[in-house]
């Protein structure tokens, strides 16, 4: 399934974008339509390093006053990914990226990505049996709620407190 969506996102993603440069191409012109695309990428290029910054500074002293930094490994998350987008060429691209980069809508596309993230930890450990997570292993036994459970036995390998000393044999070299 992942297969798929992902070839026909990398069929349709760049059919779309083509359109729409050959759409706005038609409305303002060629170049500046080129025009137009550099300039894009130049602000972008300026906005991400900006935001970059801003997001390592939060990161540092998050991490420095000794709480979990969530919310900056995931705004440092999306600037990167806002920045692939903004250098990608391409109107549709842009717009994605700028979510992802500018600070007021980077709450928005945070929110998106944590429903996105909590929505496949849920599918992958709501009772999901064995064979569906990892396909080709058939040889586990199975706990009730899913999870693989391993045969095995507790040793203590501890010695006893009267126990002696076993005698060991030098080793040749």
């Amino acid at each position: 399934m992942l297969r798929v969506v992902l070839f026909l996102a990398f069929l349709i993603v760049p059919v779309l974008e083509i359109w729409t440069l050959i759409q706005i191409g038609q409305v303002i012109g060629g170049w500046q339509t080129v025009g137009l695309l550099i300039l894009d990428s130049l602000l972008g290029a300026w906005l991400v390093r900006r935001e970059g910054r801003r997001a390592w500074r939060a990161l540092r002293q998050a991490v420095e006053s000794g709480r979990m930094p969530d919310r900056e490994l995931a705004d440092g998350a999306l600037i990167v990914a806002g920045g692939t987008l903004l250098l990608t060429p391409g109107f549709l691209s842009d717009i994605l990226g700028f979510i992802c980069v500018l600070p007021f809508t980077r709450p928005l596309a945070r929110r998106v990505l944590a429903w996105f993230f909590n929505r496949r930890v849920r599918l992958l450990t709501a009772g999901t049996p064995y064979a569906v997570m990892f396909p080709g292993r058939r040889d586990a036994s199975r706990h009730p709620g899913g999870t693989r459970v391993v045969p095995g036995h507790v040793v203590d390998d501890s010695a006893p407190q009267d126990a002696r000393p076993v005698a060991r044999r030098p080793v040749n070299p």
